[in-house]
């Protein structure tokens, strides 16, 4: 048995670098020697991860061939990590097409193998009783095997690791509801994987011999139910344990809409995960360990995942969330070019404060909003704005922050996403609520003539169509306090910030 280049490192392409597990398996790929191209849609939201020095990043897109073959050129083993979860009615078909399109390139270009990371489906069901989301996961596999190039697709259930949404969900469910009445497939069969185990193995097969093309199951060494991982986790976090009652009347769309109230995890993708728990998932062989040899430990049981996975939490060391990825339906275009934009209205609201601190104690404030911190106005009305998000289906406030203190250009940020940071001086921040248009806000720490630290707030909307113009001048009336408020209450936290900074330490 020989792989095809032994000992030297391999050309690797990785798409979906941006999202959840392509984050992750970048480093590793380096890690273990080989050099990696990432293919982004937005190379920016790469740029401050810590590794992207490292790295070659090309613009382009899964479903534009030309980008994807020039991205495909020189490469020996090719990645596909991106999928349409959630993007509406015609996700599968784009899903389809994106796959074709890699496969016909990583064709054309000789790579030597193709590498996906699939959803586990059950034995023995027919596909057209699958979930949409795992017939599209099982088609797309179809499509890379069929390319003409070796190609794995590891298949695994539910991912344990601190950030995934698998993850979160089964967090917040188990920690929020200490009595439940669930949906009956509480009681079905899973076999959860760490993700460290999938990273393993991921990296694992960009060696595997050439005449290797086929499916393989991967799962942790244990099956679970899902009520039996929302008992484990309890005790794993110290929680008493929990009282479960499933009922056979919550269908997939009422699971989504109890998911979505629950949870930081949107409708859009708490339905086809919960939709993918109908049917036993199981693993039915272990084929992969001929091939990647297990751990030294064995692999991560599901304890250890969570225990991790809450270490990771509690360390504020999330890498990677479920939300790096772009959420589906979320508006993406950038900033337009201001003043001089002919893109039609912009509306604006624009504050302006002399703050009794210096530049870095306000900066440490602006930094550290949302999430825990909050948004320094009206606390009501951020809240009721979430809850009214959540309800059609939007992010809502509790995405949260993945780190506490920094962040970094494409992180989440409750109902917004970053799009610029320029530390010490600019935070922009896009809105991800449902919107009839488009929304920005933006706090900038400057300073006037007289060296005095100055607070300049921006709030940007651009409206969709009359029901945007009508929407921009219902809440005007709401800007002082929400606004107002925001920029006074952050000029005042930025001077208690000062206050409690030992002297010197400031511009350490």
């Amino acid at each position: 048995m020989t792989t095809d280049i032994e000992g030297a490192g391999l050309r690797c392409l990785v798409t979906g670098a941006t999202g959840y597990i392509g984050g992750r398996l970048v480093p590793e790929l380096l890690d273990a020697g080989h050099s990696v191209r990432c293919l982004a849609r937005t190379p920016d939201k790469l740029r401050d991860h810590p590794w992207v020095g490292r790295v070659e990043v090309l613009r382009g897109d899964a479903t534009d061939a030309g980008s994807v073959g020039a991205a495909m050129e020189g490469i020996d083993v090719a990645y596909y990590l991106v999928h349409a979860l959630g993007t509406g009615r015609d996700f599968a078909a784009t899903d389809r097409l994106a796959a074709r399109i890699f496969a016909e390139r990583a064709k054309a270009a000789g790579v030597r193998r193709i590498v996906y990371l699939g959803g586990l489906t059950p034995a023995g069901v027919p596909e057209w009783e699958l979930s949409p989301h795992l017939r599209s996961r099982a088609e797309v596999g179809r499509v890379l095997l069929d390319s003409g190039v070796p190609t794995a697709v590891l298949r695994a259930a539910v991912i344990i690791g601190s950030g995934s949404a698998s993850f979160e969900m089964l967090r917040y469910l188990t920690e929020r509801l200490p009595v439940m009445v669930t949906p009956s497939w509480v009681r079905t069969a899973i076999q959860p994987i760490a993700v460290r185990d999938v990273l393993r193995y991921l990296v694992g097969c960009a060696r595997l011999p050439s005449e290797v093309s086929r499916t393989f199951d991967i799962g942790g060494p244990e099956v679970l139910t899902y009520r039996d991982m929302m008992q484990r986790y309890a005790a794993v976090a110290g929680l008493p344990r929990r009282l479960i009652f499933p009922v056979p009347v919550l269908t997939p769309g009422l699971s989504s809409h109890w998911i979505g109230l629950v949870t930081p995890v949107p409708r859009s993708i708490a339905r086809p995960l919960a939709e993918s728990l109908r049917h036993e998932v199981v693993c039915h062989e272990r084929d992969i360990a001929r091939y990647v040899p297990d751990a030294p430990e064995g692999p991560v049981s599901f304890d250890r995942a969570v225990e991790l996975a809450l270490r990771r939490i509690q360390d504020a060391r999330v890498t990677t969330r479920w939300s790096s990825a772009s959420v589906p339906g979320a508006p993406s275009d950038p900033l337009p070019t201001d003043p001089d934009w002919a893109g039609g209205s912009l509306y604006s609201d624009c504050r302006e404060l002399t703050v009794d601190a210096s530049r870095e104690s306000l900066w440490r404030v602006i930094e550290g909003i949302g999430g825990v911190n909050g948004w320094y106005s009206f606390p009501l009305a951020w809240a009721v704005r979430g809850w009214l998000d959540r309800l059609v289906g939007g992010v809502g406030l509790r995405r949260g922050r993945r780190d506490a203190q920094r962040l970094r250009v494409g992180d989440s940020l409750d109902f917004w996403r970053v799009e610029e940071i320029e530390p010490g001086r600019l935070l922009r921040l896009r809105a991800e609520m449902r919107l009839p248009g488009l929304a920005w806000l933006e706090l900038r720490v400057d300073q006037d003539d007289k060296d005095r630290t100055v607070l300049r707030q921006r709030a940007l909307f651009h409206p969709q169509g009359l029901l945007g113009h009508a929407y921009w001048w219902s809440v005007w009336p709401f800007h002082a306090a929400v606004f107002g408020g925001m920029a006074r209450n952050i000029g005042q936290a930025a001077g208690l910030t000062a206050a409690s900074t030992p002297s010197g330490q400031e511009r350490a």
